[in-house]
């Protein structure tokens, strides 16, 4: 079981890692434009400031989107047992499966279909539609694979303790008896081992999309375009942090790993922001090179894959098709709505950002 959690804290970091490296790839790059648009200094001051205060903005909007699922889990109410649980799942993945198709993958197919790329192999092959399409099927594989693997380890080990019970007790309805007991109990840790496999997958298709809207902000020099963002982005965040709260807390992670993940999402926004700042000031970046744009595009493109995956396969199949839902019709509509209420909401954002 601890091992998902160290899987969690140090794939957080290599994800770090590398989008810095693809990011610093960008800088001092050919620039499809023959030069930037002139900034005054009083406008770039301003421009500092909006950026310092998105970064305290984004930091609040995405640690308490985050929290409130987890602490969610202290009111009676929103227990899993509760009908209205459903609900705010539905909710939560609503607003992921929208972020993956409205808010990512648009992104991508603009960058990877710009002007700039139209010499290059990336402007005659739809690498958006078809980096996506891997990036699911990858997930799949890390889902199926990893969901394999610890299930075989735990019938191992429960075929071992069915073996210690025959060679110490010969009465055949008693070795039924701790035989289905192991089952029952393998299958209940699978499935947690799933539920944790998906929130560690999840996040890292939020956190990538997180740090590239961060740093889009962060390397802007117009106060006309930095303020609608900031409050766009805000909304956005606090949703994002709802889908992913919700499912960090069916993962019933010990309280370490469940603070490290909480954590890690809401500085990333933040930490894009940053990144944009100091790379857009001091280090040559140019977010309209070519490589600039093949980098966003790609990170972007996997980025949806992910989450269009995840949200139809791991989070809404498994709740629409559960009996329970499927025999209250009542409950089977409100579900819907929620799901409908969750994507409409991430959808309005689209406008501003």
């Amino acid at each position: 079981m601890s091992e998902c959690g160290c899987f969690s804290a140090t794939t957080m970091l290599r994800i770090c890692v590398v989008l810095i490296i693809c990011l610093h790839m960008c800088c001092a790059s050919s620039d499809c434009t023959s030069h930037d648009n002139p900034v005054s200094q009083d406008e770039a001051e301003k421009a500092t400031k909006l950026k310092l205060g998105s970064i305290a903005l984004l930091l609040v909007a995405g640690g308490v989107g985050v929290s409130l699922p987890l602490i969610g889990k202290k009111i009676p109410a929103l227990q899993p047992e509760n009908d209205i649980f459903f609900m705010v799942k539905a909710f939560a993945a609503g607003v992921i499966l929208c972020t993956g198709f409205v808010h990512i993958l648009p992104d991508a197919f603009q960058r990877l279909s710009s002007p700039c790329l139209q010499d290059t192999k990336a402007g005659k092959f739809p690498f958006a539609g078809f980096v996506a399409m891997l990036s699911a099927m990858g997930t799949l594989m890390i889902d199926t694979f990893a969901t394999g693997y610890y299930k075989r380890q735990h019938f191992n080990s429960g075929s071992k303790q069915v073996n210690v019970v025959v060679d110490e007790e010969e009465h055949a309805g008693h070795v039924h008896v701790h035989t289905h007991a192991s089952h029952g109990h393998t299958h209940g840790s699978t499935e947690l081992i799933r539920k944790r496999i998906v929130s560690q997958v999840l996040e890292i298709g939020i956190v990538v999309h997180s740090v590239i809207i961060g740093i889009s902000l962060g390397a802007s020099q117009s106060i006309d375009t930095i303020k609608p963002l900031m409050a766009a982005l805000s909304f956005h965040q606090f949703f994002e942090g709802l889908g992913l709260g919700g499912c960090i807390s069916l993962a019933e992670m010990k309280s370490k790993s469940t603070v490290i993940m909480a954590t890690f999402f809401s500085v990333t926004a933040p930490l894009g922001i940053g990144i944009g700042l100091g790379i857009s000031s001091g280090f040559g970046y140019r977010r309209e090179s070519k490589e600039a744009i093949m980098v966003e595009g790609m990170l972007n493109a996997a980025s949806a894959g992910i989450l269009i995956y995840m949200s139809l396969v791991d989070l809404l199949a498994p709740d629409f098709m559960n009996p329970r839902l499927q025999s209250n019709l009542w409950l089977h509509l409100a579900a819907y709505l929620s799901l409908v209420l969750g994507s409409a909401s991430m959808s309005l954002l689209a406008i501003w950002a």
